[in-house]
């Protein structure tokens, strides 16, 4: 299916790893010119390089801490043409509430939560300008399935499907979509680093660490591209009535009324 994106220009957050990778890849080879933003210049770069590799089309990175104000409004500075915004940068570290600390909790939250809502609010700014534009907010199953033992990320979570759903409800009298996408567990870098330092616990054996997602939806983890084709989709025409939707991604987990 054509997605009707050639020619967009995208800003992706959290894009040189991870679902964030995956995210550009998808929209590269729908033909969109990217903006990459993320910590780590040797990551970015590996991004950009795997990227024009694949597809024909430009690619700038934007190396910057998003949990800094200043670096927020300098990327939006930077991208002013933006049609697709992708917020995806940020991961709130497991705890319940006597492991996490005050200075721990506002540190991601500076990131994942404000560093989503100070970006939406001045790239929303400029498309709400030019009377159209998409923001896509990669948020998180624990939104929506709060864990104790997750404290600060589920209560962050919970926060910005109410912040996407509130924006995305009247944006669109101004031509501009906001949606999210929570998804459940994902076979990221990071997520298989975690498992594999669980299996070389439990079982002695790294390698074994696909056994411990059997109680996961269909044995297994989402690929990165399975959450990327969708953002992908709610970013394009194809999805030209959705808005202060959010989308979950996790094979029936949630519905099942299990724990993430």
């Amino acid at each position: 299916m054509d997605l009707g994106l050639a020619g967009k220009t995208a800003v992706v957050t959290g894009g040189s790893r991870g679902i964030g990778l995956a995210v550009a890849e998808a929209l590269a080879a729908e033909g969109c010119a990217l903006h990459l933003a993320a910590r780590t210049p040797a990551d970015l770069d590996a991004a950009r390089a795997k990227i024009l590799a694949r597809h024909n089309v430009t690619v700038a990175v934007h190396t910057c801490d998003l949990a800094d104000g200043a670096a927020q409004r300098a990327l939006a500075a930077a991208c002013p043409e933006a049609d697709i915004l992708v917020n995806n940068a940020g991961a709130i570290p497991g705890g319940g509430i006597e492991q996490v600390d005050e200075a721990t909790w506002r540190r991601a939250w500076d990131l994942k939560v404000f560093g989503y809502v100070n970006l939406t609010r001045e790239v929303y700014g400029a498309m709400r300008a030019r009377g159209r534009g998409v923001i896509v907010n990669v948020i998180g199953l624990a939104g929506e399935q709060p864990n104790a033992d997750y404290i600060a990320g589920s209560a962050g979570n919970a926060s910005l499907m109410a912040f996407t759903r509130a924006l995305g409800g009247t944006s669109v009298e101004h031509g501009v979509r906001v949606v999210g996408v929570n998804p459940g567990l994902v076979a990221t870098e990071r997520a298989v680093t975690l498992l594999k330092g669980r299996a070389a616990k439990r079982f002695g054996d790294e390698a074994r660490w696909r056994e411990l997602l059997a109680d996961q939806p269909m044995g297994r983890a989402a690929e990165p591209a399975e959450v990327a084709s969708v953002v992908a989709f709610l970013a394009s025409e194809r999805a030209s009535f959705v808005s202060g939707t959010i989308v979950t991604v996790d094979a029936g987990r949630a519905a099942r009324g299990a724990r993430f």
